[in-house]
């Protein structure tokens, strides 16, 4: 084999959102902690993330986690995206769990094995539910969530002048009503949500500036989340659809993880739902994450809420992954007939897409 880099790839997904879980073939990143180890992959390794995620090797819709070791976890996680490096993910640390655990790189306990994780963001615990070596479901804690705005206007080209908010789960979102757009979030709606997702969260990321109020490197607005309308289910639990759009301009298959997190501060600032009140978050495929508001706190000067999401992930091929060193493609490539334009330049910020 002329391979002169090898990587182990383990193939999984969470309601439908694909996070590639690279095993081996990562050694010795710099850094103290996750978040850390995050910076140094962005600023000088971003080949990586290409080589994995773009063209020929990968696609649109593809996400990836470098498995990392942790000074205070089980294990870390980088978080690798299109455009980006996520400080969290929902869907992306149900996938992480479940291999962790299927493959036998931690130890799974039936029924219920308790994990914690290191992800950029901080430490995430975790608790996977398992059965006959399969992981149920993973139920996870995230770092605490919280609206930066609520109700704040926001011009968009071709669309006039929209009332959204702004809020943090672990990215930072501008949540629309789609109603308000007469807008369905259904399937085939897809590239229209996406159009509109990519248009409102560059109008939303040049006229609105935010700042964590922790972690000042982690990005502003870099998501669009369209919510649909609250309903009942004949249980009486509290239900929603929801679409998120992903730089560069496709949307996220799963639930969102982060992206419920982003709506339950929503939520829950507006006295819509209680804390401990079940909520299910509705993809556009039908998949859905189960979460609630385990308490409240603050971050900053902003009230905040403790989310949990849970959701269940599957496996679908482990293999490796190389490059041959006369590739002409070393770092990937991407094209606009899927990526809505060229994705292969560094990492950029919300304000660059």
């Amino acid at each position: 084999m002329r391979w002169n880099k090898t990587f182990t790839v383990v193939d999984c997904h969470a309601g439908g959102e694909i996070g590639q879980v690279v095993t081996g073939g990562v050694f010795g990143i710099p850094g103290k902690t996750v978040f850390d180890k995050r910076v140094h992959l962005q600023d000088h390794m971003d080949d990586l993330r290409k080589l994995i995620l773009f063209e020929p090797r990968g696609a649109a819709h593809h996400n990836a986690n470098v498995l990392v070791p942790s000074d205070i976890a089980q294990m870390g996680y980088v978080i690798l995206e299109s455009t980006e490096y996520p400080a969290m993910s929902g869907s992306n640390t149900i996938c992480v769990a479940t291999v962790l655990l299927e493959t036998g790189i931690l130890p799974m306990e039936e029924p219920v094995t308790n994990l914690v994780l290191e992800a950029p963001a901080g430490l995430i615990t975790v608790e996977c539910h398992c059965r006959d070596g399969k992981v149920e479901q993973v139920r996870f804690v995230n770092q605490p969530a919280f609206c930066y705005l609520l109700d704040v206007p926001v011009t968009v080209d071709g669309l006039g002048e929209l009332v959204v908010d702004i809020s943090y789960g672990g990215m930072t979102y501008v949540l629309v009503d789609a109603g308000e757009l007469g807008i369905e979030l259904v399937p085939s709606e897809a590239r229209r949500l996406c159009e509109l997702g990519m248009r409102i969260k560059r109008a939303a990321a040049e006229q609105i500036t935010v700042t964590h109020p922790e972690n000042p490197a982690i990005p502003g607005i870099t998501q669009t989340e369209f919510t649909g309308a609250l309903r009942r289910t004949a249980e009486g639990v509290l239900t929603s659809r929801n679409a998120v759009v992903v730089s560069p301009g496709r949307l996220d298959r799963s639930p969102c993880g982060t992206g419920t997190s982003a709506r339950l501060a929503a939520l829950h600032s507006r006295g819509l739902v209680e804390t401990g009140e079940e909520f299910l978050h509705e993809s556009v495929i039908g998949s859905v994450f189960s979460s609630s508001v385990l308490s409240t706190t603050t971050v900053g000067r902003y009230d905040a809420v403790v989310p949990a999401v849970a959701g269940t992930a599957w496996i679908s091929g482990i293999y490796q992954m190389g490059l041959d060193p006369s590739d002409p493609f070393p770092q990937g490539f991407t094209l606009g007939d899927t990526w809505l334009g060229q994705a292969g330049d560094p990492v950029r910020t919300a304000a660059d897409d």
